[in-house]
């Protein structure tokens, strides 16, 4: 059974931080339009918060990709599952993604994005851990460096279960 180990990032530094990233993302694009892209399924939570705190108009999309299967270490090979109802061409576009370890995953998303002509692309992103960065790539836009722990919580899971908690934990997922 799997076990929480402790708070990494208690429920008001996430709100706190978001309403920040809200702003700059706001200040960034003043009177254009923004076409957001939500990575499925993990982003969800922070994707809504966020939306809500930027004061520009928002298009929402969202799209699934895969490399960890039910498993908590990624498979490396990337898979798309869901793909975007949106069109990206000429779109001011930004990646909500949840979280940047190895970096594969939005290596990948950025590849599909940009061969698809947007006016401009940028990634916000929740979590960062660069300990475990296999490609190098950043975000524009980030929440929080962490260390190398799983976290559960705000929308990041274990094996589909953990999402719902307001706090973001360490899982010690052999219990």
């Amino acid at each position: 059974m799997s076990k929480i180990t402790k708070v990494l990032i208690d429920e008001n530094k996430i709100k706190e931080r978001v309403r920040e990233l809200g702003a700059e993302i706001s200040r960034d694009y003043q009177g254009k339009d923004i076409l957001m892209i939500g990575i499925l399924r993990g982003s969800v939570i922070f994707f809504a918060d966020l939306i809500r705190e930027i004061n520009c108009n928002v298009v929402i999309d969202f799209i699934s990709v895969s490399s960890y299967g039910a498993s908590h270490k990624t498979t490396g090979e990337v898979r798309m599952m869901k793909d975007l109802d949106e069109a990206v061409d000429g779109k001011d576009v930004v990646i909500v993604e949840d979280i940047v370890d190895t970096g594969l995953t939005l290596q990948y998303l950025k590849k599909v994005l940009l061969s698809r002509n947007p006016n401009s692309l940028k990634v916000c992103c929740l979590l960062d851990k660069p300990e475990r960065r296999k490609v190098e790539i950043s975000s524009d836009y980030l929440g929080f460096t962490i260390p190398n722990e799983f976290v559960v919580g705000y929308g990041f899971d274990y094996a589909q279960k953990y999402r719902n908690l307001k706090d973001i934990c360490v899982l010690d997922p052999k219990g």
